[in-house]
């Protein structure tokens, strides 16, 4: 059994992740900015923490982290505004990482994105800006030194998905249900031994468990 945390607990992913990671035999922490996700957070079975992305130092997240055995970054500012992105997606990782160094915490997991995303339709500032800050935060993951695993999802359905997935170095871009990435996470959470490496995840057609094996062998 694993100490879990969540950061994005409450969001489409983080939600859908907390029973699969109780289901394995783990004990889940859930990061949470509104009081009454508290109540929502200790009925799916996780222990909550407060915490808001917008105001949080490294100080602050390492309260959360100490003594964790690893760490999910599932949060993201949703498209609603620059500063929020700048915080969230970009800045939000850099806390970690300085909190994780702080009270060796070695394992995280970042959801990041598509690299593709979008690129099918005119985007503007604000989606070129997501971008440019979720390459900056996993280019610090990646430079950390820590046991990091980052996931790229395609387009994010609001789905709980088959169980079924794509996943590799490199794929043609498509969708991918929420409920399949939280299942991916879970998967490669208890699979350690993968490590220091960056996935990108569609729908597909091999099982979860199937695909996270190919992974550990290639």
């Amino acid at each position: 059994m694993a100490d879990i945390v969540l950061i994005g607990a409450t969001g489409g992913i983080g939600s859908r992740l907390i029973p699969m990671l109780i289901r394995r035999g783990h004990s889940v922490t859930g990061l949470h900015r509104k009081d009454e996700q508290a109540r929502e957070l200790k009925d799916a079975g996780a222990t909550p923490a407060k915490g808001d992305l917008m105001r949080m130092s490294a100080d602050d997240f390492a309260a959360i982290i100490k003594g964790a055995d690893a760490v999910v970054f599932s949060a993201g500012a949703a498209g609603s505004g620059a500063e929020r992105t700048s915080m969230i997606d970009g800045q939000g990782p850099v806390k970690l990482i300085e909190a994780a160094r702080a009270t060796g915490v070695k394992r995280i997991y970042l959801v990041s994105v598509f690299p593709d995303a979008g690129r099918d339709r005119d985007t503007g500032e604000g989606f070129e800006h997501y971008m440019s800050e979720k390459k900056k935060a996993d280019a610090a993951l990646a430079a950390s030194g820590l046991d990091y695993v980052i996931v790229r999802p395609g387009t994010l359905k609001s789905e709980d998905g088959d169980g079924q997935v794509a996943a590799g170095r490199a794929l043609t871009y498509g969708d991918v249900a929420r409920g399949n990435v939280a299942a991916f996470i879970a998967e490669l959470i208890d699979t350690p031994e993968i490590r220091q490496d960056a996935f990108e995840l569609t729908n597909g057609d091999t099982p979860v468990a199937e695909a996270v094996a190919a992974l550990r062998r290639s």
